[in-house]
């Protein structure tokens, strides 16, 4: 630095350096430096995250014939909606459609989870969904048939199966590849229940809803993004629990869980 000298009028020159104007220098440039850093970071932050973020619980509610005898569908999904969960109600004759839709989402970084639930023809069709659903590598958290008309296999991408059913037939069993859990709830044993009553029963509705809860919040019923689907239910009795009637296991044997 250079200046006058007190009283000389001489021209002064300083050699040391201007260390705190060298040090504010300094902070300065290590400041910009962060911040031009910033969305490098920001930038690279995993896929993953983002993904999480955009997957949501979907939950497809399938009626039978004409739509007219499933109407237990359509008072689930309202009591499900009253949770914030995305609940939509079909006729059964539009499986195919719902399938695209959930492998469009699938593939979109939507990871569900996706819970299918039927009456009658309904329940069928959610059944067939799932096998559509594991060719084309999709995940399933959860699958409730109330009452459908024939026994199914249960592929492999699904988590958990929670058959309600008045008829021995209609046990549904495992197939190629599952791993999950899978329960045949028969309620033939109830005078008040019928194929037609079925899905509006208040105590069945109430205990699919409850699976379908614990599924969309994580607790029961998680599927691996790959290979075979393994629930892992959290402190949810089986479902027979909820009913003295008979259940059976995935062999079809009477009297015992499945």
């Amino acid at each position: 630095m250079a200046g006058l000298g007190p009283g000389t009028g001489r021209l002064i020159v300083s050699t040391a350096p201007a260390r705190p104007a060298l040090r504010r220098l300094c902070t300065a440039a290590l400041i910009l430096a962060g911040l031009a850093l910033v969305p490098a970071v920001a930038h690279g932050a995993p896929r993953v995250a983002a993904r999480a973020a955009a997957s949501r619980p979907h939950v497809y509610l399938m009626r039978g014939l004409l739509n007219i005898f499933s109407l237990g569908m359509d008072q689930l999904a309202a009591q499900i909606g009253r949770y914030g969960i995305d609940a939509t109600v079909s006729n059964h004759t539009l499986e195919g459609v719902i399938v695209g839709q959930i492998a469009q989402m699938y593939r979109t970084g939507d990871r569900g989870p996706y819970i299918l639930v039927g009456h009658s023809l309904g329940a069928d069709a959610v059944m067939m969904m799932a096998q559509q659903l594991n060719g084309q590598g999709v995940p399933v958290a959860l699958v409730i048939p109330f009452d459908g008309t024939g026994s199914y296999a249960v592929p492999g991408n699904v988590a958990c199966v929670v058959n309600l059913t008045q008829r021995r037939y209609a046990y549904m069993r495992a197939g190629l590849g599952f791993h999950g859990m899978l329960t045949n709830v028969d309620v033939s044993n109830d005078t008040s229940i019928d194929h037609f009553t079925i899905d509006k029963s208040p105590r069945l509705q109430a205990e699919a809803l409850r699976y379908v809860l614990e599924t969309a919040h994580a607790e029961a019923c998680r599927p691996r993004m790959a290979g075979p689907a393994v629930a892992r239910p959290k402190d949810a009795p089986p479902a027979r629990a909820i009913t003295p009637a008979k259940t059976a296991s995935p062999a079809l044997r009477p009297g015992i869980a499945g």
